[in-house]
C-alpha cells in the first residue's frame, strides 16, 4: 500500500495524527512497516508523548526558544519572520518516520503518539506519503 494523505494545519504546533494513521491501516492486518514521509520543509513529524498536554506545550516552547523569529541574521523571509525558523525546526526534526506494524496495528508505546509538528504560524494544507511494507 502506498498513498497520500492531507492534514489541515491551524498554525504553528504538534497536531496529533495518530488516529488518521490508524484508519488507514483498517483494512491490513499483518505485519509489516510503514513509513510516513511528509513532502514539506517547514513542518516535520514526530513521535512523542500522547498522554500529558504539558509536555506538548514545553515542546513548542523550547522550539520556539531554540529557534525564535524576528532574528537580526534571517536572510530568509520572503515568506515572512517564521519563514526561516520553520526550516530550521524542521530541519532538527525528522520528515520520515518508519513505525513497526504488529496484527495491522502501529506498535507505539503506551505514551506515544504521532504528530505532524507545524512549524509555520498560518494555516497548511501538509501532504504525508504513506508506505506500508508488508513482512
Amino acid at each position: 500500500m502506498q498513498k497520500a494523505i492531507r492534514i489541515q494545519t491551524n498554525g504553528k504546533g504538534l497536531i496529533l495524527i495518530t488516529n488518521e494513521l490508524n484508519q488507514q491501516l483498517e483494512a491490513f492486518s499483518g505485519n509489516g512497516l510503514l513509513n510516513l514521509f511528509i513532502t514539506h520543509t517547514s513542518c516535520s513529524l514526530l513521535i512523542q508523548e500522547n498522554a500529558d498536554p504539558t509536555a506538548r506545550a514545553d515542546l513548542e516552547e523550547f522550539f520556539d526558544r531554540l529557534a525564535p523569529e524576528h532574528q537580526s541574521w534571517h536572510r530568509h523571509t520572503l515568506e515572512g519572520p517564521d519563514d526561516t525558523t520553520s526550516h530550521l525546526k524542521a530541519a532538527l526534526t525528522q520528515t520520515s518516520l518508519n513505525i513497526p506494524i504488529i496484527n495491522g496495528k502501529m506498535a507505539l508505546g503506551t505514551w506515544q503518539g504521532v504528530y505532524l509538528f507545524e512549524h509555520r504560524n498560518a494555516s497548511h494544507q501538509r501532504e504525508i506519503i504513506l508506505s506500508l511494507l508488508p513482512l
